[in-house]
C-alpha cells in the first residue's frame, strides 16, 4: 500500500459543509471511522464514504437522520486501532464503526463492538477467522477470504495440476484462508505438499532463501496470499532468480489482483507476467462509470499529491457499506441514541471497565440484517452478516495490466463469459472454458505443475530383497567393486516406462536390506518407507492393496490380479470292468432301453395284422418285435416291414441310434485313451473343512487373506521359492507337505511355465489389482506413469518383456480344471428322443383310427346285451387276427404253404360274406402226406347269407383247429382239400365226409343273429351244395 499523508479532519469540514445546505431540522447520528489513512487503499474509502452520504442525502431528503462522520487513524497498528474504536465508542458516542482496514486489527474492534453493543462494519477484513468469533454486531462488507477458494481449486483441476504450494504471509490473514484453501484443494484430488510461509517483517534475503527451497521440489504451482507491499517484493525475487519463467504457475488471491491489476504499476507487474489471478466480479454499468469520473475528481480535489490513484474493489464496498448504514440507521429510528453508563467505580483504572452500551445498537443490527438494495458492486444484502457472494473474474497478467480470461461461478464453474439467463448449465471445470493463458515464460503451453529438482538429486527408488522368485527382481551383489546390480521382470517394466516419458528422470534402485545383505523387512515395511521419505519410489513386485493406498500412491497394474490356489491334478478316470457304461449317464440308459421297447411294441402293433415276419406264437411275436428293435443299434435288423408308418418309425429311429452309438464310441474311445487331469480340489472350505496344510509365499500379504478366509496359523507352511512350492505340493499334507498353495496370479503362472503337467490353478479366490509401482501420496509421477504403463500394456513391448524373463508359455496345455462330468446326459438327446416319440406316437395314432374305421361294423354288435368285456374281448381278437384284406395277404393266396402255384378256379368264387376255414397240419403230424404225390386236399367253404342287410359286411372270421380226437391219420390225409381258395374266401380244411361230424360250436364261436349258412364242397371242378343250416333247424 502506498502511504501518503493524513489528513483526518478534511472529511469532517467536508460533511459538515454538506449539513449546513440540509434541512436544520435533521437529526445528527455519530459514526465513527477507523482506517490505516496512511495507506492509498485506505483514503480510497474514505473519499468513497464522504461521497456515499453525499449522493445518498442527496436523492433522500426527506430523511430525518444524517450521518455526522468521525474519523480516526489506525496507523496500521493493532493496538492503534483498539484505541481509536475506544476513543470513537467511550467519548463519541458513535453508533457504529466503519472498519477498521486489517483482519488483525478487526479482530479486537469486534470484541470492543460487542461489549458496547455498537456495529463493526468493514470494507476491507477478509480473514475467514473473523466468522468464528460469532459477533452478531460485526458486519462484513466485504467478500470472505473463503469465498475465493474453490476459483482457485477450479482452476487447479481445469488444468489437471495435481500438487500446490501456498505461499502466504505470516498473519491472521495469511493464516486464516488456508485451511479453507487446502480443503478445497483436496476436493479436486490435489495435494498440498509444502506451505511457504513468510513473515511480514521479512527481509529480502529470507525471501530469496524461501523461494530457492520451492525451487528444489517437484511442484511448480504456487498460490500467493499476502500483502499487496509484501508481494510485490515476492514476485520481484522470484523473477530475479528465474521462478517466472517456463514451467512456473502463479495465482494470485483477490486481494493481491484487486491491488494490482486495479492500479497496475509497470515495476511491479513486469515482475509477474503470466501470472494468473482472481477477483470478484463488480458488472460494469453506467452508473458506475459516472461514480468512477466523479470519485476521480473528488479524489484529486483531497489528495492532490496522488495523481495515478485507480479506484478499486475496496472503495466501491466502502460506498455501499456507508450507503447500508444510512439506510439502516433512517429505519432503526432515533428514539435512544444514548449510552448507558457502567456502574463502576469512579476511581476505576481502565478505560474498558467505563464502557457504556449503546441503546439503540440492537435495533441498528436488525435493520442492518434487513437491509436490500441495489449498490454499486450489484445486489447488497447481508447474510449471517457476511456480504453475499458474487461471480470471480479470472485474470491473466499481461503487460502493463490484467486481461480476463473468464469466469468463475458458484453454480456453473469456470466460464467463458456470464450468462445470466441461462442457470441450467451443468458445472464446468475444464480449461477449454477459458481464453487462452499467457504462461510465465511467455508461452501458451500448459505447464504441467511440477518438474524434477534442478540440485541434480536422483530418485530413490526402494526395489525388495529376496532368495525365491528372482524372476521378478532380483539383486546382485559384487563384493570385489562393492556395487549392486538389480534386474528382473518388474525393473525392465520400469526402465521401459521410464523412457517413454517427455522428460528426463534421474533415479536410483536402493535394495532393501540390511548390510549384510539380509532383507530389512516385509513388502509392507518397504512400501512403508515411502511413506516415511526415506524412499522416493518402490520398484517391484508389490501387489495394489487397500490397507496400503491409504498412505501412499500406486500407478496404475502392470500385471494381472488375483489370489489364485494351486493344487496338483491327478487322472480321475478308472479303467475297471465297468467303464464302458461310463459314456452315459444312468438316466439316459434307462431312456434308451425304454426307447427300444417302446419301438419294438410300436412295430409290431403296425405289422403284426399284415406281416408274416411278425406273426405266430405270443412268445414269437414278442421275441421278434424285439429282437427288431434291439438289432437296429448295429444295423442288423433281417425282418422286413411293409407298412409305410412302420418304415416311417424305422428311418426316424435308426437316424436316433446312428446318433447315440456314435456319440458313444466316441466319448468311450476318449475315457479310454485321453488322460481326464482333474484337481484333488476345488474349494478353500474344504481344504479348511479337511484340515489340510497350505502354503504361501514368505513376506507376503496373502497370509493374512489366508486367516481371513478361516485357516489355521498352525496350518500354514511357508515357502520361498518355485522349487520349494514344487517340493511342498509333492508331498502332499499327510507326508508333511501342502495340499495346496495360494499367491497371486503372476506367481502361479511362474510356477505353472515350469510344472504346467503337474498341477493346475483355480479361479481367484481373492481380488487383487495386480502388481504396480508405489509413489508418494499425490505424487505428481504417478499419472504420467500410470500412461505410460497402459501404453505399453496395450503394445508389443510388454510381451517381450514377459517372453524375456518367463519363456513361451504355449508348450504347456491348458491347466484350467475340468470338473464337469465326461458322461453323455439325457439333456443332449432329449430332443432326438422326442422326435422318436412324437412320430411313434403319430404312426400309432393313424393306425388305431385307420383300424377303427375299417372294422367299425364288426365292432358295433348288434345285440345291445353283450358286455364291455365281451366287446373289448371281440375287438381284441379282431386286432390280433391277420388282415387278409392287406395286399400282401392277397398276393400271397396264390401260393400253397409249400411254395407250389394252385390253378386259378374256373367257377364262380363264393360269396364274399362266406367264412372260409383251412385246416393245417401242424409239423411233425406223421400222417401228414407231404410228398409230391399226395391227394390234393379239399376245401370247405362255409357261405354266410346275411338275411338282414345284404349290403352289409362280414360279420366275423375265426380260425377254427379241427377236434382230432377219434379220428385216423389216413382218414384226415385222404380227405384233405386241395381245391385253392379265392381270394374273397374265408375258410378252413376239412375232409367233407366228416362235415356232418364237426360240432357246431366248432365252427363258429359267436352267434349271428338272423343268418343261415350253407354247406358247399369245393373240388376241381368247382362248388357243389351239400346241405345247409340254421339257428332254428
Amino acid at each position: 500500500m502506498k502511504k501518503i499523508p493524513s489528513k483526518p479532519y478534511l472529511s469532517l469540514i467536508w460533511f459538515i459543509e454538506v449539513l449546513v445546505a440540509q434541512n436544520t431540522a435533521t437529526i445528527p447520528v455519530n459514526v465513527g471511522v477507523v482506517l490505516d489513512l496512511e495507506f492509498l487503499d485506505a483514503n480510497i474509502g474514505l473519499t468513497c464514504i464522504n461521497m456515499a452520504l453525499s449522493d445518498f442525502y442527496a436523492t433522500h431528503g426527506d430523511y430525518k437522520t444524517r450521518l455526522v462522520l468521525t474519523t480516526r487513524n489506525s496507523r496500521n497498528d493493532v493496538v492503534g486501532a483498539a484505541a481509536a474504536a475506544l476513543d470513537l465508542i467511550k467519548n463519541a458516542e458513535v453508533q457504529a464503526i466503519i472498519g477498521p482496514t486489517t483482519s488483525m486489527q478487526t479482530n479486537f474492534v469486534i470484541e470492543l463492538g460487542e461489549k458496547a453493543q455498537v456495529p463493526i462494519i468493514s470494507f476491507s477484513a477478509s480473514s475467514p477467522s473473523l466468522t468464528s468469533i460469532r459477533s452478531p454486531f460485526f458486519f462484513r462488507a466485504t467478500q470472505n477470504d473463503s469465498t475465493q477458494v474453490n476459483a482457485i481449486s477450479a482452476l487447479v483441476q481445469a488444468f489437471g495440476w495435481r500438487e500446490a504450494v501456498p505461499i502466504y504471509i505470516d498473519n491472521e490473514y495469511g493464516q486464516g484462508v488456508i485451511p479453507y484453501l487446502t480443503d478445497a484443494l483436496q476436493a479436486v484430488d490435489a495435494r498440498v505438499p509444502y506451505r511457504s510461509v513468510i513473515s511480514p517483517s521479512a527481509t529480502d534475503d529470507q525471501i530469496v532463501a524461501e523461494l530457492y527451497k520451492l525451487m528444489t521440489m517437484q511442484t511448480r504451482v504456487f498460490i500467493v496470499h499476502m500483502f499487496p507491499s509484501l508481494g510485490a517484493r515476492v514476485f520481484a525475487k522470484a523473477k530475479e532468480i528465474g521462478m517466472m519463467s517456463g514451467g512456473y504457475v502463479w495465482i494470485m488471491t483477490d486481494g493481491l489482483t484487486a491491488e494490482f491489476l486495479s492500479s497496475p504499476n509497470a515495476s511491479i507487474t513486469n515482475t509477474m507476467q503470466g501470472a494468473l489471478g482472481v477477483k470478484p466480479y463488480v458488472p460494469r454499468t453506467k452508473d458506475l462509470e459516472t461514480f468512477r469520473i466523479r470519485w476521480k475528481r473528488k479524489f484529486q480535489l483531497d489528495n492532490p499529491d496522488l495523481v495515478d490513484a485507480q479506484l478499486n474493489i475496496y472503495g466501491l464496498w466502502a460506498y455501499d457499506a456507508a450507503t447500508a448504514l444510512a439506510l439502516a440507521v433512517e429505519k432503526a429510528g432515533t428514539g435512544n441514541l444514548g449510552f448507558q453508563k457502567a456502574n463502576v467505580s469512579s476511581n476505576s483504572s481502565t478505560d474498558l471497565s467505563t464502557l457504556g452500551v449503546s441503546l439503540n445498537g440492537p435495533n441498528l443490527v436488525q435493520a442492518l440484517s434487513n437491509i436490500t438494495f441495489k449498490g454499486l458492486t450489484g445486489d447488497y444484502l447481508f447474510d449471517n452478516g457476511q456480504l453475499q457472494s458474487s461471480a470471480f473474474q479470472i485474470m491473466n497478467v499481461n503487460g502493463n495490466g490484467g486481461r480476463a480470461i473468464g469466469f468463475w461461478t458458484q453454480t456453473e464453474g469456470i466460464v467463458k463469459t456470464l450468462n445470466s439467463k441461462n442457470h441450467m448449465t451443468a458445472y464446468s471445470g475444464s480449461n477449454s472454458d477459458l481464453s487462452t493463458v499467457i504462461w510465465p515464460g511467455d508461452t501458451t503451453s500448459v505447464p504441467k505443475g511440477w518438474e524434477i529438482p534442478t540440485n541434480g538429486k536422483k530418485l530413490r527408488i526402494g526395489v525388495p530383497m529376496k532368495d525365491g522368485f528372482s524372476e521378478f527382481v532380483k539383486v546382485r551383489r559384487d563384493p570385489s567393486s562393492n556395487t549392486t546390480t538389480v534386474t528382473g521382470y518388474s525393473i525392465d517394466v520400469f526402465d521401459s516406462v521410464v523412457k517413454t516419458l517427455p522428460y528426463a528422470l534421474p533415479y536410483e534402485y536402493i535394495p532393501f536390506a540390511k548390510p549384510d545383505g539380509e532383507p530389512a523387512g516385509t513388502y509392507n515395511d518397504l512400501i512403508y518407507q515411502v511413506y516415511l521419505k526415506n524412499f522416493d519410489a518402490v520398484v517391484g513386485d508389490t501387489t495394489i492393496v487397500y490397507n496400503r493406498s491409504q498412505y501412499v500412491d500406486f500407478t496404475l497394474p502392470y500385471t494381472e490380479s488375483g489370489v489364485s490356489m494351486i493344487v496338483p491334478i491327478v487322472d480321475k478316470n478308472s479303467k475297471n470292468a465297468w467303464v464302458f457304461l461310463r459314456p452315459l449317464t444312468w438316466d439316459l440308459w434307462v431312456t434308451s432301453f425304454c426307447f427300444f421297447i417302446f419301438i419294438g411294441f410300436v412295430i409290431w402293433v403296425l405289422e403284426h395284422r399284415i406281416n408274416e415276419d411278425f406273426r405266430g406264437p405270443a412268445s414269437h411275436q414278442a421275441g421278434t418285435s424285439f429282437w427288431f428293435s434291439f438289432s437296429t443299434m448295429v444295423f442288423a435288423q433281417r425282418e422286413r416291414v411293409v407298412s409305410n408308418l412302420s418304415r416311417a418309425v424305422v428311418i426316424i429311429w435308426c437316424f436316433v441310434v446312428l446318433i447315440l452309438t456314435q456319440s458313444y464310441t466316441a466319448s468311450l474311445a476318449s475315457l479310454l485313451t485321453v488322460q481326464q487331469l482333474q484337481p484333488t480340489v476345488t474349494d478353500v472350505h474344504e481344504l479348511i473343512k479337511k484340515g489340510e496344510y497350505v502354503g504361501y509365499q514368505e513376506g507376503s500379504f496373502v497370509l493374512g487373506i489366508l486367516l481371513d478366509l478361516g485357516f489355521d496359523k498352525s496350518k500354514l507352511v511357508v515357502y520361498n521359492s518355485i522349487e520349494q512350492c514344487d517340493g511342498l505340493l509333492s508331498k502332499g499334507s499327510a507326508n508333511g507337505g501342502i495340499a495346496a498353495a495360494f499367491d497371486e496370479v503372476p506367481y502361479m503362472r511362474l510356477f505353472l511355465s515350469k510344472y504346467c503337467s503337474k498341477y493346475a490353478m483355480i479361479d481367484p479366490t481373492f481380488k487383487t489389482d495386480g502388481f504396480g509401482f508405489v509413489f508418494p501420496k499425490g505424487s505428481p509421477l504417478v499419472p504420467d506413469i500410470s500412461r505410460a504403463v497402459l501404453n505399453m500394456t496395450e503394445g508389443d513391448k510388454m510381451k517381450e518383456i514377459e517372453n524375456a524373463w518367463f519363456g513361451k508359455q504355449s508348450r504347456c496345455p491348458d491347466s484350467s480344471p475340468r470338473v464337469t462330468s465326461s458322461s453323455l446326459s439325457l439333456k443332449s438327446f432329449s430332443g432326438l428322443f422326442l422326435i422318436a416319440g412324437v412320430a411313434s406316437l403319430l404312426a400309432l395314432m393313424i393306425f388305431m383310427v385307420m383300424f377303427v374305421y375299417k372294422e367299425r361294423n364288426m365292432l358295433r354288435p348288434s345285440e345291445s346285451r353283450i358286455s364291455i368285456w365281451r366287446k373289448a374281448l371281440n375287438f381284441f381278437r379282431i386286432f390280433i387276427q391277420r388282415d387278409l384284406k392287406s395286399h400282401t395277404f392277397r398276393k400271397s393266396e396264390m401260393n400253397d404253404r409249400n411254395g407250389n402255384s394252385l390253378p386259378s378256379m374256373d367257377g364262380p368264387s363264393p360269396s364274399p360274406y362266406s367264412v372260409r376255414t383251412d385246416y393245417f397240419p401242424g409239423d411233425g403230424d406223421p400222417s401228414f402226406d407231404s410228398s409230391p404225390d399226395r391227394q390234393p386236399s379239399q376245401e370247405v367253404v362255409i357261405n354266410i347269407d346275411q338275411h338282414t342287410n345284404p349290403n352289409q359286411e362280414r360279420v366275423a372270421a375265426f380260425e377254427v383247429e379241427h377236434d382230432r380226437n377219434g379220428l385216423s391219420d389216413d382218414t384226415i390225409n385222404s380227405n384233405r382239400c386241395s381245391a385253392p381258395p379265392s381270394h374273397s374266401q374265408i375258410g378252413f380244411f376239412l375232409p367233407p365226409s366228416l362235415i356232418k361230424e364237426l360240432p357246431l360250436h366248432h365252427l363258429v364261436d359267436r352267434q349271428l343273429q338272423s343268418s343261415a349258412f350253407q354247406i358247399v364242397n369245393v373240388d376241381s371242378n368247382g362248388e357243389r351244395e351239400i346241405g345247409f343250416w340254421s339257428p332254428t333247424q
